[in-house]
């Protein structure tokens, strides 16, 4: 990028999505400036565990020098999984070979530590919500944020999520529900409050359903399990009972009555969790998602293609920030590095929305080879 100054390249969304894009253009010698509307990296619990693959998740570690790093503090152990029958009985049951580094677990908080760590001071601006995104499509672009500030960016890059901002500069679609939805349960101090539910989910995961509904246990650093409630309900399926997601004996109540059929120890994934729910509903974009060349903004991640959460999404989104960093290190003028990036993203993101259309319906089916192969939930 020698022939026309450097360009300025405005991340929104301190995500790993985010974060990757950043740290790999640094490493090159890029500057690039991420903006995020936390107040801080501790603003909030950065939610449960994730499984980075292979042939994607490691590829973008790799490339950001963190690799060795990531191996250091994941937990390979992690990749147990555990299908259940509604009694309580395995079914499929995988045992990580030592040395199996195919998808390691990491918290996600942990992989954003990771990554911000590695970036030059100052390179995350915290409090910083986007508005909107103005300015012609050949640039400069204004990014105008909550507080008043007003930004000037050469290349804008979405990796805000599924609500993303960004996305509406280029794009009118919105996620719509699935029809599906999570019920969050936390589980603290495991192996001594709860031994019953560290024994029934091992050092990975468990998972069970039965066509209607399931359960979806992992565990996390630090002795901690989060199960996820899975259940094709309506959206509002909270409130058209009557009660709120702070009304946790009622909610308990409700939940034990529709996995009334379920063996006693798989039930204690519905009661004995540690606080309140926290309601989930699964959205997806629609399929495939794509948008008109805009030389000056695109997205990556959930802001480009917001799917059922099987096992690809934080993959697919330190992928796609990967292969943007590497062609805005390799084209110039900047509009060369996104049309590269978008055709191999655009069309590998069509092709994955397509596999997982409707995906969320897989949450709950009791065949097991597709199950068993997206083995996380939580992406």
């Amino acid at each position: 990028m020698n022939s026309t100054p450097t360009p300025r390249i405005a991340i929104i969304g301190a995500g790993p999505g985010g974060l990757t894009c950043a740290r790999i253009l640094q490493r090159h010698g890029i500057t690039a400036t991420v903006y995020d509307h936390e107040s801080g990296p501790d603003a909030r619990n950065q939610g449960g565990t994730l499984d980075l693959h292979e042939d994607n998740g490691q590829i973008a570690l790799r490339e950001a020098g963190l690799l060795d790093d990531f191996f250091r503090i994941s937990r390979p152990e992690g990749q147990e999984m555990r299908q259940l029958d509604t009694t309580g009985t395995i079914v499929f049951h995988h045992l990580p070979q030592e040395g199996e580094r195919f998808k390691p677990e990491i918290d996600r908080g942990a992989l954003r530590d990771l990554l911000l760590n590695s970036l030059e001071p100052g390179t995350v601006r915290w409090g910083h919500t986007l508005r909107s995104v103005q300015g012609p499509e050949t640039g400069p672009r204004q990014l105008h944020f909550a507080d008043g500030t007003v930004i000037e960016a050469d290349l804008v890059v979405g990796a805000d999520g599924a609500w993303s901002k960004v996305r509406r500069a280029v794009s009118d679609a919105t996620p719509e529900y699935t029809g599906v939805s999570f019920l969050e349960a936390w589980f603290h101090d495991v192996d001594t409050r709860h031994p019953e539910i560290a024994e029934l989910v091992g050092q990975g995961s468990a998972a069970a359903a039965d066509g209607d509904r399931g359960l979806f246990a992992q565990r996390n650093s630090g002795d901690h399990i989060r199960v996820y409630i899975i259940q094709r309900v309506a959206a509002d399926w909270i409130t058209a009972a009557d009660l709120t997601v702070e009304d946790t004996d009622g909610i308990r109540a409700l939940l034990l009555d529709r996995y009334r059929n379920w063996s006693p120890d798989l039930r204690r994934l519905l009661t004995d969790n540690d606080g309140r729910y926290v309601d989930r509903p699964i959205n997806a974009l629609p399929v495939p998602h794509t948008w008109e060349h805009n030389p000056t903004v695109t997205l990556l991640g959930d802001a480009a293609h917001l799917m059922p959460p099987l096992g690809v999404g934080v993959n697919l989104a330190m992928l796609d920030a990967c292969e943007l960093a590497l062609a805005i290190v390799r084209h110039d003028p900047v509009d060369d590095a996104v049309l590269t990036y978008e055709k191999t993203m655009l069309p590998r993101s069509a092709q994955m929305q397509q596999l997982l259309d409707n995906g969320a319906e897989e949450l709950l089916s009791t065949e097991l080879p597709d199950f068993a192969q997206h083995a996380t939930a939580t992406d």
